[in-house]
């Protein structure tokens, strides 16, 4: 979308940063660069079919994304990985999210598979108490897989170690995953909220975010499976049913008006399915959305109207 690149973290000045991270912690040796690892780069090519131009009035979200006001957005690129230094990439990825939170910056982070958020929970060790969000449709609770502990099935039992994550809340959760009755014994005691698909439908998005209590500070972690493969079929894990387009931006929009959403990432797009870039149109809409709540929630207060929407500058 014609976001800026800005190479270096340490002299960051952004609003939001994006960040690719392709790379998660392979279960075996053919995962050590799956397709997920393209899903930044994917996102990134979609751009121009996601918008003509960020100063078009969006129906989604209301108006221009930035409603007029002085906003930067950066990408910042991609987390780089190692084949002779596995795991490097996730102490890289957590030192990138504390640079850019250290700037005052908005992190938004595009995977690659879904252990990529267990580094940037770690990053947000000074921001907690924080309320977890978690959009998909398998619970994540494995203590390990192959004695890989920080692999994709693995990151929310992750979180749930980690002194400052609080609540947690799965939604869109369905079918049959990776998680046995112990796992989720395991997510009821420790006090997760599971809500599946079929009660989100039921209650509606507005009672599931009632749910969710007020004045908080929220990750928000999704999960492209936990779509309908008809919204998102770019997945490896794809599972009848799921969540809609209108329920993920309604849940967006209202996580972002009740309190403070510190990041966000998109991850588990496998782009070698997509359908028209499908996949990687929607979660680019999504993301749009997210940055367009944020702004009219007035999470960037120094920014100012210029008279003009065409920022980023």
């Amino acid at each position: 979308m014609n976001f800026p690149f800005a190479a270096d973290l340490d002299s960051l000045r952004a609003d939001v940063a994006i960040i690719g991270m392709p790379y998660g912690d392979p279960y075996a040796i053919d995962e050590l660069i799956n397709d997920q690892t393209n899903a930044p780069t994917a996102v990134r090519r979609a751009s121009s079919r996601i918008s003509q131009s960020l100063d078009r009035h969006d129906f989604d979200i209301g108006g221009p994304v930035f409603d007029g006001k002085d906003i930067k957005v950066v990408d910042v690129g991609d987390v780089p990985g190692d084949a002779n230094r596995l795991g490097e990439h996730y102490r890289l990825a957590e030192a990138a999210i504390r640079k850019i939170l250290a700037a005052g910056a908005l992190p938004i982070s595009i995977g690659g598979d879904h252990g990529i958020p267990i580094p940037i929970f770690r990053a947000l060790d000074d921001q907690g108490p924080i309320t977890l969000v978690h959009l998909d449709a398998h619970l994540d609770w494995r203590h390990d897989v192959n004695g890989v502990t920080q692999g994709y099935s693995s990151t929310i039992r992750r979180a749930s170690e980690m002194a400052h994550i609080d609540k947690i809340f799965q939604v869109g959760i369905r079918g049959q995953g990776s998680a046995r009755p112990g796992e989720v014994a395991d997510a009821k005691a420790y006090g997760a909220t599971i809500v599946t698909h079929a009660e989100w439908e039921d209650m509606g998005t507005k009672s599931l975010l009632d749910l969710i209590p007020d004045g908080g500070r929220y990750y928000l972690t999704i999960d492209a499976d936990g779509f309908d493969p008809a919204v998102m079929p770019a997945v490896a894990f794809p599972q009848p049913g799921g969540v809609t387009y209108r329920q993920a931006i309604d849940l967006v929009k209202g996580l972002v008006k009740k309190g403070r959403v510190v990041g966000m990432d998109f991850v588990e797009i496998t782009p070698a399915r997509d359908i028209n870039d499908l996949t990687s149109i929607t979660a680019g809409h999504i993301i749009l959305n997210f940055i367009g709540a944020a702004v009219r929630a007035g999470y960037f207060q120094s920014g100012e109207s210029t008279g003009s929407p065409t920022s980023p500058r």
